[in-house]
């Protein structure tokens, strides 16, 4: 293990503590826009797959404890393993894929692990709604959140890259 890596992804585990809290004094546009996603998918493509894996899976949990968001039921479970699927899967891709589609097939991935986590767990996280209704009203609502971090992570760590460009980490 990286002890660079492992201090990067201590920071995007804060960011994405800290980024829900900020958005959160808005109102509902923090469940649009998702902020806690946003250094998941840049601790996945940056780091790589295990990192982002970490990432992914920590921040809910920190954040559900320091700030009792996401709330532990039903809600913490589902996102430990969708933003733990985006850490993992957006590593994986983007080394073969450009940030883009390794996004977006992280995502897609993302989705159906909460489709599974349903179709598993659904009656004991107490939700009665079909997993695949479920999951496209969460679609639904977050679509707006979604095509902007589309467009702005991407765009972020490539901007992020050339920056860094002398470090290793970025190579």
């Amino acid at each position: 293990m990286s002890t660079k890596k492992t201090v990067f992804a201590g920071f995007f585990v804060a960011l994405g503590v800290l980024l829900p809290i900020a958005f959160h004094a808005f109102g509902p546009v923090a469940r649009i826009i998702s902020p806690m996603h946003i250094p998941v998918f840049m601790g996945g493509l940056i780091l790589g797959p295990i990192y982002g894996l970490i990432v992914g899976v920590a921040t809910p949990i920190i954040s559900s404890l320091l700030t009792g968001m996401p709330p532990v039921m039903p809600m913490l479970p589902m996102m430990v393993a969708e933003l733990g699927v985006y850490g993992l899967v957006s590593g994986l891709l983007s080394r073969k894929l450009n940030l883009w589609l390794a996004m977006l097939g992280a995502i897609v991935c993302g989705r159906a692990m909460i489709v599974v986590v349903l179709m598993l767990f659904g009656e004991l996280l107490q939700i009665k709604a079909d997993p695949f209704t479920y999951v496209w009203g969460g679609i639904m609502t977050g679509a707006p959140g979604i095509i902007l971090q589309l467009l702005l992570i991407p765009f972020i760590v490539k901007r992020l890259k050339i920056a860094f460009s002398h470090h290793e980490l970025f190579k």
